[in-house]
């Protein structure tokens, strides 16, 4: 077991922290292109506009320490955040309802380097069966607990209609999903030793359009 498997554990890590995480790893991947092998927290935080001392705390999750005057190698805490973060290794997921949103996220491969994998994606539509999008194939929904059984997949990418979520999400579970990417506005019910991630679009679009109003534009 790593370092940071044991702490995490040990200490569980806030939320607002596992956000801020990828983007302190994808600042370093990009200054590591310059050349800069080393770099401190109030660098970072400067860069970031963010408080050095939570740069700091947050970085303290994955297990490394800077050195006084020094700070941080660069490459090593590359390193530590992608294995923190799981994004040096594979997860594969399958991915549910292949329209607009979930035909975009198929074709959108960037979530590979983020160590998370479509498979297969699953639908009901009988003009979206046998297509491929992005390089992954689109199933009849109805092969979904055979194919789950031989794969042994724990993610599921939620991107069905919200009147259809629950019972996919049920049906997840029952197939040995662990873990759910809500991208529906549905509010799941479900056991809780089943992770759920929502990213509802309307949520977000709430939120963005009232501080455009607050902000008075």
């Amino acid at each position: 077991m790593s370092n940071s498997e044991i702490n995490r554990k040990d200490n569980p890590v806030p939320e607002p922290t596992l956000r801020r995480l990828p983007g302190y790893l994808f600042f370093l991947q990009k200054i590591k292109e310059e050349g800069i092998l080393n770099i401190s927290a109030p660098v970072i935080g400067k860069s970031l506009n963010c408080d050095s001392t939570q740069v700091v705390k947050d970085l303290a999750f994955t297990g490394i320490k800077g050195r006084p005057k020094v700070g941080y190698n660069i490459y090593e805490l590359i390193h530590a955040l992608e294995e923190f973060l799981g994004f040096n290794r594979t997860n594969e997921a399958f991915l549910m309802g292949a329209g607009n949103l979930g035909s975009a996220l198929m074709s959108f491969q960037e979530h590979q380097s983020l160590g998370l994998k479509i498979i297969a994606a699953f639908d009901v539509d009988t003009n979206k069966i046998g297509r491929l999008i992005g390089g992954i194939n689109v199933l009849d929904y109805s092969k979904l607990p055979q194919l789950s059984g031989r794969l042994n997949v724990k993610i599921g990418i939620l991107t069905t209609p919200n009147h259809a979520a629950q019972n996919v999400a049920d049906d997840l579970v029952s197939c040995g999903i662990k873990a759910i990417w809500n991208f529906t506005s549905a509010n799941l019910v479900l056991p809780g030793s089943i992770i759920v991630q929502n990213t509802s679009m309307s949520s977000y679009a709430a939120v963005l359009l009232r501080r455009l109003t607050d902000s008075g534009y």
